[in-house]
């Protein structure tokens, strides 16, 4: 009996650790308040004890104080994905049109979605979007997309987007997949602030940061200015462009297969493969990410570059596999 009560509590311990409180929130302002009240519909009602999932007149949201705010807070799994919409009233029709920015945009679905993506002890609340609307009142939305197709792993750990908005966490804000190797997610950001710096980590550390070397390089971060809500295009991890403009795969730093020295260099420097990978190409690129000298068709395990005529600094080496998997390294020119 008590190994049987031993398990029933671990079981219910189980399941409590996997919830995760979330506000809903929706503005009203400028909207006619149905008589029957504000409701929420989405996929998590049934999980959080509202009646079925999408029924219009299960889910209740309040209203706080004498504001035109209405919210409605849940217990729900984490590290899952939830549709949902807002109702100014309790019938199907009577719900609100979502801007084509905050669809989930899959499938012409029309639902809004967000993330759950921790089990902190606090409440995930993205603030009370206006109805029918990107973002709450004084904000914009930005929906960051990447391919991870030119990653070699996935790590359980997921992949992040860090942000000038965050001071760069590696960790704070979770990215999610439809299905394929695009990540993607929706944050918001003050009117007043009309340049954001981000960069993508694959994994949940500094150390899983993309390295940025291309065009589109702001001291190592990406960048967006708008004064709108923006769905940002798809790039590839650690590149300018999408991933169909490059065949390239990056190794990731636990996957590094190549050395270089002597660093710092002077008049010369070696690149050696610790794993006999044959270097096809290798291409040094300054500060910019401006590519300024490159040595195709190498084939060998190691290759050294003689009379180097380049001025004092620091620069980026990208070696280039004959499987088309790149890595890159960082190089001193003394």
């Amino acid at each position: 009996m008590k190994k049987h009560l031993l398990s029933l509590i671990f079981i219910l311990a189980t399941g409590t650790l996997l919830a995760k409180k979330v506000k809903f929130a929706v503005d009203m302002t400028g909207q006619i308040i149905n008589p029957t009240g504000v409701h929420i519909i989405g996929d998590f009602q049934a999980l959080a004890g509202l009646g079925a999932d999408l029924d219009p007149a299960t889910a209740p949201m309040a209203q706080e104080g004498l504001t035109e705010i209405y919210s409605i807070i849940v217990d729900i799994p984490a590290f899952r994905k939830y549709e949902y919409k807002i109702v100014n009233g309790n019938l199907s029709y009577e719900v609100e049109f979502v801007p084509d920015e905050s669809r989930v945009g899959y499938n012409f679905n029309d639902n809004r979605w967000m993330y759950v993506d921790s089990l902190r002890n606090d409440t995930s609340f993205v603030g009370a979007l206006l109805f029918s609307g990107n973002a709450p009142v004084g904000y914009n939305l930005i929906r960051y997309k990447v391919d991870m197709n030119n990653a070699l792993a996935i790590p359980s750990t997921g992949v992040h987007v860090g942000s000038s908005n965050n001071f760069f966490s590696p960790s704070e804000v979770r990215m999610y997949s439809f299905g394929d190797s695009i990540y993607e997610i929706i944050n918001y950001f003050s009117v007043n602030n009309t340049t954001t710096n981000y960069r993508f980590f694959n994994g949940n550390t500094n150390g899983d940061a993309e390295v940025i070397t291309g065009s589109c390089s702001v001291f190592g971060n990406r960048e967006i200015s708008s004064v709108k809500d923006t769905v940002l295009p798809i790039v590839c991890f650690s590149y300018c462009t999408d991933c169909n403009s490059t065949s390239v795969k990056d190794l990731s730093i636990s996957a590094a297969i190549f050395k270089v020295y002597p660093n710092p260099a002077k008049n010369h420097f070696t690149i050696e493969s610790s794993q006999n990978n044959l270097i096809e190409s290798v291409s040094i690129l300054n500060v910019t990410g401006q590519n300024i000298l490159e040595v195709f068709t190498i084939n060998q395990q190691n290759f050294t570059l003689h009379n180097l005529s380049l001025s004092s600094g620091i620069y980026t080496a990208r070696v280039l596999n004959k499987d088309k998997q790149a890595q890159y390294l960082k190089l001193i020119i003394e």
